[in-house]
């Protein structure tokens, strides 16, 4: 379930979409040693902004979220998922491909920022009124009138979308995370303000609609003004047949994440109760906030990062692994972790209204680890020249996920949970078995980045279930504040004993140090 204040169209595309980076024009010369400084300095600029500004701004988000969540009922958020499969469908075709396809030039034109304004104004009425259309369809679909009223208000989304998408693209090709960092978190105190507001006065679901369209409105107001990105839209398009085709192959690459990402929820929500939904997709969110929301800054700076090594091949493969390693020592954790510790963890943050999520999230967080490496796959495969690629692994995890959620819905929300794990692994070394050779990476390299991480957070989970069996009945916040502490340890221990060298190079990463040998 996405962010009730993070809602699809009009915001960047996630990491878990395909985020295809093509080669730099012109970028056949061999970068000197100077250039290679710049670059490794801006890449670590871009990462300090666009991932401390990310978690700055979910932090703020989640307080809020969770808060909300503590006020509403599950049916407001099996209702809000319902329409979120129409949104989704709809952000294929917003116009972020087409802004992405601005990114790789190595000069653009005056005449070309223009001609990608008025493509995205175009583009996005057409996505409002096609939207209006299918309101009363949806409505049908899930026999829930309301979720028809929903859409339609949600329309308004779209109209923020030129203003944010064309200033994204401005500001991503000059690496400046900078300014989008302060409009993500202005935006993000904003939503949560409304979001507080509306469940304490009572709005109900439409608080989940009222949030997304303050944060959208204000990102895009602050984004067109540090971008001074407000220019008069052209609509002839002559001229602009690179970016379209570019956009183009965004948009079928991303029709296989849309149906990944919403064939649960499709074919869920005509099965479940609004109030069961509710319960799938809330531990869904709980599970997924790694990979969903701080994985997505460290493809934006790789999106634009990996274009840039075009001359030297063997520097990507080399960046892939150390990026896998450096995700994996911070993803594992947390999965296992969440896997251990659900059910307190849900009593504790959610209430016990939401006690029904405790056994989906310990079946969830089994299968992250596998999608958080997958989603990993796509920028250096694309950065090679091979955005194809991307689109395969895209349709086969389509056909596998559907079929596993076709099976598994008979058995309600557990049953979707075990559909995700007996999927991603398999849809996991498909995509590896295509992806790996063209980015230069044996398999065994990506065995070794994650071992490590992967065996102390499994005995991390290990020694803190036992731990929390052994415990005399305690309220779930203590067993909460018993638990974390003994796993981190666990898992710092376990690290610092078998693992010294991956520990030495993430030090060695935060100091912006070379890394030991």
């Amino acid at each position: 379930m996405p962010d009730m204040m993070d809602t699809v169209p009009s915001a960047p595309q996630p990491a878990t979409v395909p985020q295809t980076v093509p080669p730099i024009v012109g970028s056949d010369v061999t970068a000197t040693p100077a250039e290679t400084a710049t670059l490794a300095g801006q890449v670590r600029s871009a990462l300090i902004w666009r991932s401390g500004s990310q978690i700055v701004a979910q932090m703020v988000q989640w307080c809020a979220t969770f808060l909300v969540i503590r006020i509403l009922a599950p049916a407001d958020y099996g209702l809000f998922a319902m329409c979120q499969v129409i949104l989704t469908f709809m952000a294929m075709l917003n116009g972020y491909g087409l802004a992405s396809g601005l990114i790789q030039q190595k000069e653009i034109s005056q005449r070309e920022v223009r001609q990608l304004f008025g493509m995205l104004i175009v583009l996005n009425g057409a996505l409002a009124i096609a939207q209006l259309s299918l309101a009363p369809l949806a409505s049908a679909y899930y026999r829930q009138p309301i979720v028809g009223d929903m859409l339609r208000v949600q329309a308004l989304l779209y109209l923020t979308t030129p203003f944010i998408a064309l200033p994204y693209a401005l500001l991503s090709r000059a690496m400046d995370f900078r300014h989008q960092a302060k409009a993500n978190i202005t935006a993000s105190i904003a939503s949560a303000s409304a979001a507080l507001g509306g469940a304490l006065y009572g709005l109900g679901v439409w608080t989940l609609v009222l949030a997304p369209i303050v944060l959208f409105s204000v990102r895009g107001a602050m984004m067109t003004w540090s971008a001074r990105s407000l220019v008069w839209p052209s609509f002839d398009f002559r001229g602009a047949g690179t970016i379209a085709r570019y956009g183009v192959v965004m948009a079928a690459g991303q029709l296989f994440w849309f149906l990944q990402s919403q064939a649960d929820v499709f074919i869920a929500g005509r099965s479940f109760s609004p109030h069961t939904l509710g319960i799938y997709t809330t531990s869904l969110f709980l599970t997924q906030i790694f990979v969903s929301k701080f994985v997505p800054p460290l493809n934006e700076v790789a999106f634009s990062a990996y274009a840039r090594m075009q001359a030297d091949p063997d520097a990507i493969g080399r960046a892939f692994v150390k990026g896998v390693r450096m995700v994996m020592i911070v993803a594992m954790p947390f999965y296992m972790g969440l896997a251990a510790t659900a059910e307190p963890l849900v009593l504790t943050v959610l209430g016990d209204k939401w006690r029904e999520t405790a056994p989906v999230v310990q079946l969830l967080a089994l299968a992250m680890p596998f999608m958080t490496l997958q989603v990993l796959f796509t920028p250096a495969s694309d950065a090679r020249g091979r955005p194809g690629i991307g689109v395969r692994n895209g349709a086969t995890g389509a056909l596998i996920l559907t079929i596993a959620f076709l099976v598994g819905v008979r058995w309600g929300p557990t049953g979707m949970g075990i559909a995700w794990i007996a999927a991603y692994p398999l849809y996991l070394v498909i995509s590896a078995w295509r992806t790996l050779p063209v980015i230069g990476v044996r398999a065994g390299e990506i065995v070794r980045a994650v071992a490590s991480p992967a065996v102390a957070a499994i005995a991390m989970a290990t020694i803190v279930t036992l731990v929390d069996r052994s415990l005399p009945p305690l309220d779930a916040h203590w067993r909460l504040a018993v638990l974390v502490p003994v796993g981190a340890a666990v898992y710092a221990s376990w690290m610092g004993l078998f693992a010294r060298p991956t520990i030495r190079e993430l030090i060695a990463v935060v100091r912006k140090q070379p890394a030991p040998e």
